[in-house]
């Protein structure tokens, strides 16, 4: 992250910055929660955040999020510009089968593949997120 907190940061220079995916990277913290920025391609993990909810924006392109729910399984589209926040304790699995970066808010020390989880495959860091270099 930043030594310098007070300066404007632009998105698309800090998501050129690195090409991993599925692991996001902190850009700032407000309070007690990182934001962090994310490039994302075909699926994540099926995986639940026990005491916090995890919010969304889509920068580019367009992601689905699968849920779990009490009524069954439903899937939310996100085009671009589109924000969604997935309540703590619901399962979920993001995807972009097409990519898409996203803007996410979580807590610090949050990880990325919650407190209850599906085995992680090789190509989803579970990380509490990494500074932006």
């Amino acid at each position: 992250m930043s030594n310098q907190p007070h300066h404007p940061l632009a998105l698309d220079a800090a998501l050129a910055s690195f090409d991993a995916l599925w692991s996001p990277r902190i850009v700032s913290r407000v309070n007690d929660y990182d934001v962090r920025i994310a490039k994302v391609a075909g699926e994540h993990v099926w995986h639940a955040h026990d005491d916090t909810d995890e919010f969304f924006l889509v920068l580019e392109g367009e992601l689905f999020i699968a849920l779990r729910e009490e009524d069954g399984e439903r899937t939310v589209r996100l085009p671009k510009g589109a924000a969604f926040t997935v309540p703590r304790g619901v399962e979920h699995k993001p995807s972009a089968p097409s990519g898409a970066s996203l803007l996410l808010f979580e807590p610090t020390g949050t990880l990325t593949v919650g407190d209850r989880h599906e085995e992680v495959p090789d190509h989803v860091d579970a990380t509490t997120g990494h500074a932006l270099s």
